[in-house]
C-alpha cells in the first residue's frame, strides 16, 4: 500500500504535509535526522552552559558561536565544488562520522573532568569545519532522496519542521539532564544519536547520477560555479536577499537573552518563553510549507515574509509587554521559516543538477556563514545604542530588503518562468507564477 493511501481521504491536508515520506530513501533519512538533531540541540545547550559555568563570560559564549560558524563562511564556496564532483551520499556519511568523533571527544573531556575552555573553542572550530563540508552536501542530497520531483518543496519544509521540532525537544531534555547528572551525559547522548543517522544513510540507496564532463581543475570548477550562481538573475537575487537577512535581521535571535533581561525584565524562564514562542511559530511555518503541493507562489511568499519578518522585529523593539512579545515572536518565527524554506526550495528547483552543490554552498555561506558576522555587528551596535535601538534598525533594514525584492520582482519572475519552462517543470505557466 502506498504511503499516500494510508490515511483516509478526510485527511488529505495531512497527507500533503507528509507527502515526501512516500519516498523510501527520504523516509529513512527523515527518521535518522530527527534523532540526530535532538542530540545536536542537546549538545548545543550543554556546551553553552558548560562554557558559562566554567568562565562566567558572555564574551566567550559569543566566541564559541563565532568559531563554530565562521569556517562555513570561509570554506563553503570551495566545499561546494567537491559536492558537485563527488558522491553526495558518501560525503554525508563521512561528515556524520566526523561529527560523531567530535562529539565523542567533547564527551570524554567533560566526563573525565579535564575539559578546559580552549578545548571547547578548538572543537568548535572543528565542528564548523565539518559543517562547511556537510551543509552543501546535505542541501543538495535532498532532491536525490525523493522519488517525485514535485515533493522537493515538501521535503525541504519537513527538514525545517524536524529541525524546529528538535529545537523544542532537545533543549528541554538537556535542561533536565544537566540538572540531574551534568553536561557530560548530554554530550554522550549526542554522540550516540549520530548512530541513527549513520544507519539511515547506510540504508539509503540512490541511483548514480548521469555522468557529465567535470572540470578537472579546481579553480575552473569554482569559477564556473561562482559565475553560474551570480550571473543567473533569480539565484543571485535570492543569495543577496538571504545574505542581507542573515547579516542584519536573523541576528535578532542572539540578542534574545539580553532582550529577556533588559526589555522584558525577566530571567531564564522568560528567555525560555520567548524561544519557545519563536520555535512554535517556526514549526507552524514549516508545516504550512510542507502542506503546499507546488512551487507556484514561492516568490510571493518570499516577498510577503520579507516584510512580515521586518515588521515583527520592529514591533519587538517597541514592545515592553511579555505577552505581546510572545505573539510577535511567534509570527516572527513563522515568517523566518517561510522565507528561508521558500528561498531554499527555489534555489534547488532552479539550479542545474551538475551545479547544485556549488549553488547550495553559496546558500550555506549566506545563511550560516554570515550569521557570526551579523551577530558581532548586532552585539557591537547593541552595546552602543541598546537592544531596542538595534532591533529597530534590523527591522528597518529587513523591510528595505523586501522593498528591493519587490522592485526587482518583475525581472525575477520573468527569469524563473523561463527556467521552469526549459526544465519542463510545468507544461504551461500562469502569469502569477511567482
Amino acid at each position: 500500500m502506498a504511503f499516500s493511501n494510508i490515511l483516509p481521504n478526510d485527511f488529505a491536508v495531512m497527507r500533503n504535509i507528509f507527502s515526501s515520506l512516500r519516498s523510501r530513501n527520504y523516509r529513512i533519512y527523515f527518521i535518522g535526522q530527527g534523532v540526530s538533531l535532538i542530540g545536536t540541540w542537546m549538545q548545543s545547550i550543554a556546551l553553552s552552559w558548560l562554557v558559562y559555568r566554567i568562565t562566567g563570560s558572555v564574551f566567550l559564549l559569543g566566541l564559541l558561536g563565532f568559531t563554530s560558524q565562521i569556517p562555513t563562511f570561509i570554506l563553503s564556496p570551495f566545499t561546494g565544488v567537491l559536492t558537485d564532483k563527488f558522491d553526495r551520499l558518501k560525503i554525508m556519511k563521512l561528515t556524520q562520522l566526523f561529527f560523531m568523533l567530535q562529539a565523542l571527544t567533547v564527551t570524554i573531556l567533560a566526563m573525565t573532568n579535564v575539559v578546559q575552555v580552549w578545548h571547547l573553542i578548538a572543537l568548535s572550530v572543528v565542528f564548523g569545519t565539518i559543517t562547511a563540508f556537510d551543509a552543501p552536501a546535505r542541501q543538495s542530497l535532498v532532491i536525490d532522496l525523493i522519488d517525485h520531483p514535485e515533493d522537493l518543496g515538501n521535503a525541504i519544509a519537513l527538514n525545517s519542521a524536524i529541525f524546529n521540532g528538535a529545537r523544542l525537544i532537545g533543549p528541554a531534555i538537556a535542561g533536565v539532564t544537566i540538572a540531574a547528572v551534568g553536561e557530560g551525559i548530554c554530550f554522550l547522548l549526542n554522540t550516540l544519536s549520530f548512530a541513527a543517522v549513520l544507519i539511515a544513510l547506510s540504508l539509503v540507496k540512490i541511483k548514480k547520477r548521469e555522468a557529465k564532463p567535470q572540470k578537472t581543475n579546481f579553480k575552473e570548477s569554482f569559477t564556473e560555479g561562482f559565475n553560474y550562481t551570480f550571473k543567473t538573475i533569480p539565484i543571485r537575487m535570492l543569495i543577496i536577499l538571504l545574505t542581507v537577512f542573515s547579516l542584519f535581521a536573523l541576528s535578532f535571535i542572539v540578542l534574545l537573552p539580553a532582550y529577556a533581561k533588559e526589555i522584558m525584565k525577566g530571567g531564564s524562564e522568560t528567555l525560555g518563553y520567548l524561544m519557545s514562542a519563536m520555535g512554535a511559530g517556526a514549526l507552524c511555518g514549516a508545516l504550512f510549507m510542507a502542506s503546499r503541493k507546488t512551487v507556484l507562489g514561492l516568490g510571493r511568499i518570499i516577498l510577503i515574509n520579507s516584510f512580515l519578518l521586518g515588521v515583527m522585529i520592529i514591533l519587538a523593539a517597541l514592545s515592553v509587554n511579555l505577552h505581546l512579545s510572545l505573539v510577535i515572536l511567534f509570527f516572527g518565527g513563522a515568517a523566518m521559516i517561510l522565507l528561508l524554506s521558500s528561498i531554499n526550495t527555489m534555489l534547488q528547483t532552479i539550479a542545474e543538477e551538475d551545479k547544485r552543490g556549488r549553488v547550495m554552498s553559496f546558500y550555506a555561506m549566506a545563511l550560516m556563514g554570515t550569521t557570526p558576522i551579523g551577530n558581532l555587528i548586532s552585539g557591537s551596535v547593541a552595546s552602543g545604542i541598546g537592544i531596542a535601538g538595534t532591533l529597530l534598525i534590523s527591522g528597518i533594514i529587513a523591510v528595505l530588503a523586501g522593498i528591493w525584492f519587490a522592485l526587482r520582482r518583475p525581472a525575477f519572475r520573468k527569469n524563473v518562468r523561463s527556467i521552469y519552462l526549459s526544465k519542463g517543470i510545468l507544461p504551461s505557466l500562469p502569469d502569477d507564477l511567482n
